[in-house]
């Protein structure tokens, strides 16, 4: 799949507008071309991506690869600020990664820990850990 797909602009409309003709006509038919090509759902890397990709999620999937955690621990182990924190964890737990555990005895704690689609990414950060190896520099030094 090319870039232009993923964007969704065939390289046809543009020359169409350059050439002069109505640039509405080529757009609509371009609309209808890729409607009835483009797939009902996105890519499945491209939907897991979506869930789990970005930075604070890894780090916090990560590190609770290691076990259950304290909201202050992931703080700390993190270094994400508790406003990012708190957003990814609902994001997480919302998709089904983590689940969240209150203690309501003195103190009151708050605790986050893998479901059984979190805990399925552990072969996913070892093969990732194993390429980083292999190929980037800083974790050969």
């Amino acid at each position: 799949m090319s870039s232009q797909d993923l964007a969704g602009s065939p390289p046809a409309e543009t020359a169409d507008a350059e050439s002069g003709t109505d640039a509405s006509t080529a757009s609509d038919a371009a609309s209808t071309t890729d409607a009835s090509s483009a797939p009902e759902t996105p890519c499945p890397v491209v939907d897991s991506i979506e869930q789990i990709g970005s930075k604070w999620r890894l780090v916090v999937l990560h590190e609770l690869l290691s076990g259950e955690s304290r909201f202050n621990e992931l703080k700390r182990e993190t270094d994400a600020n508790a406003r990012t924190l708190s957003r990814v964890l609902d994001d997480l737990q919302e998709t089904g990664f983590v689940d969240r555990r209150l203690e309501e005895d003195s103190p009151v704690a708050t605790y986050y820990s893998l479901t059984a689609k979190g805990e399925s990414l552990a072969p996913v950060f070892e093969e990732i850990d194993d390429w980083a190896h292999e190929w980037l520099a800083e974790c050969n030094a």
